[in-house]
């Protein structure tokens, strides 16, 4: 009989390293919500006198920031480690978000806002990857979904507090750097929890740090012999690889790997195409051009934030029931019916005083299934895809691309709002998800119940 020590804390202890992790993730969320609530106060007059164009350049700043952020601490990352990387994002986190708050002009909080996306977008690569790498195969897909869960936590808790400073401290002319000066708080939290926090076992691997792996692995593994095992796996596919030598980028000219970066890049579009952050960023304007008056367009607002975190719980538990390709199918089929429902209406309801109100279910409506399907599927596929030894780098050129389109919808969409109307605008987003269905169907691989090694050997076998 064997007498092998059970970890009966295996489970909680990975549970535990990844909400370290999403601390980031949180940041992520918070960050991009956060400006919401402070942008009409600190463009007053008195303080930063914004202009539109300004107000534009402080909104979109994060995202150029974070696009640059997300190549650049990805390659990092796997250099110095995911933990190593982690630790001086939350440096940046805090110093970025010291600048925001203390600003003394338009261009001093554009440059702060930008070096706040490099550590918004480094986060957005190095967490998702993380997560997946320290998770079981079991517990993968919840796992990376944790982070998505998080994510839109962030912007919820940032939606509240907004609105709790603004309703008790809105005769301050300073308030908006009250609501900012929240953000230092879990970039502190985050730089303490990586003083704690496990390095990746896989990373450690490829560095021939065999020892420090294996003893990640039994923190988070039932029994030794499945932490032997699993190491046992990662170093057999090293092998297969060869891989003595560090990456370079040559190793994406093999057809294999440009077929995975193709399909990388691909689902990070399709998340974004949706039209997803047309209504996290703009959701009060979507409402108010629909009727609502400007209080009511706010509570809607929250009303979002919330699905969005209900959507993202109901993820995390389908994820580990039905396969990703199952999940981006349903959802996308979802977020298509809504984008026709809300242009439909639009149209046929036009000046009716109930429009506001059919707006704002559909847009729940659109949120529960991007949330719920679309963004924990993407984020995962693009966590578990990528070779170990270059896993990092190649979701940093991904989530580059993914926050590019971020931009590009975000800068996009009130033009396209003004010039051709709230009904077509959801008609073009609606087309758009028609693309990215065919993309699902006939190109995406499926990948559940498949360990990160053998999803590696599943792409090399297949596209030699």
């Amino acid at each position: 009989m064997s007498t092998e020590h059970i970890n009966h804390n295996a489970n909680r202890t990975m549970v535990f390293m990844g909400l370290l992790a999403t601390l980031g993730s949180l940041l992520f969320g918070y960050d991009t919500g956060v400006i919401n609530g402070a942008l009409p106060y600190m463009s007053r007059p008195d303080q930063l006198n914004l202009t539109p164009v300004l107000e534009g350049l402080v909104g979109s700043a994060i995202c150029i920031g974070a696009a640059i952020g997300s190549f650049i601490a990805g390659r990092l990352s796997d250099l110095y480690g995911r933990k190593t990387t982690l630790s001086y994002l939350s440096i940046l986190f805090f110093l970025a978000s010291l600048g925001c708050t203390l600003s003394l002009n338009a261009e001093m909080m554009i440059t702060c806002r930008f070096f706040l996306g490099i550590a918004v977008g480094g986060s957005s690569v190095i967490v998702p990857g993380y997560l997946a790498e320290i998770a079981t195969s079991k517990y993968r897909g919840r796992m990376v979904g944790l982070m998505d869960f998080v994510v839109v936590s962030g912007q919820l808790l940032a939606y509240i507090v907004n609105a709790i400073i603004a309703i008790t401290l809105g005769h301050d002319p300073n308030v908006w750097r009250y609501i900012l000066a929240v953000t230092l708080c879990p970039a502190i939290l985050l730089f303490l929890g990586m003083l704690i926090a496990k390095e990746s076992p896989r990373w450690l691997v490829t560095k021939g740090r065999v020892h420090e792996a294996l003893s990640v692995l039994k923190c988070t593994h039932e029994t030794e012999a499945k932490a032997i095992a699993e190491l046992n796996n990662i170093q057999d596919l090293l092998n297969e690889q060869n891989t003595t030598k560090e990456f370079s980028f040559k190793d994406f000219t093999e057809p294999w790997m440009r077929r995975i970066l193709f399909i990388g890049i691909a689902l990070a579009i399709t998340q974004q195409i949706t039209g997803v952050n047309s209504i996290m960023f703009y959701g009060s304007q979507i409402l108010t051009h629909s009727g609502f008056s400007t209080d009511a367009a706010l509570v809607g607002n929250v009303g979002n934030g919330i699905i969005s975190v209900v959507g993202s719980l109901i993820g995390l538990y389908i994820v580990g029931k039905i396969g990703r390709r199952t999940m981006l199918t349903i959802g996308l089929c979802g977020v298509f019916t809504a984008n026709i429902l809300i242009g439909t209406v639009s149209t046929i309801m036009e000046g009716s005083p109930l429009l506001p109100y059919f707006i704002l279910s559909l847009t729940v409506i659109f949120l529960g299934f991007q949330q719920s399907c679309v963004s924990p599927a993407t984020w995962l596929m693009i966590s578990e895809i990528f070779p170990t030894k270059m896993r990092s780098t190649a979701m940093g050129i991904t989530i580059f691309c993914l926050w590019i389109f971020n931009f590009l919808v975000t800068l996009v969409f009130p033009i396209l709002l003004g010039i051709v109307g709230i009904s077509n605008t959801f008609f073009i987003f609606a087309g758009l998800c028609i693309c990215s269905l065919i993309f699902v169907r006939t190109t995406m691989p499926e990948t559940k119940h498949l360990s990160i090694e053998d999803i590696e050997r599943k792409f090399r076998n297949e596209y030699k």
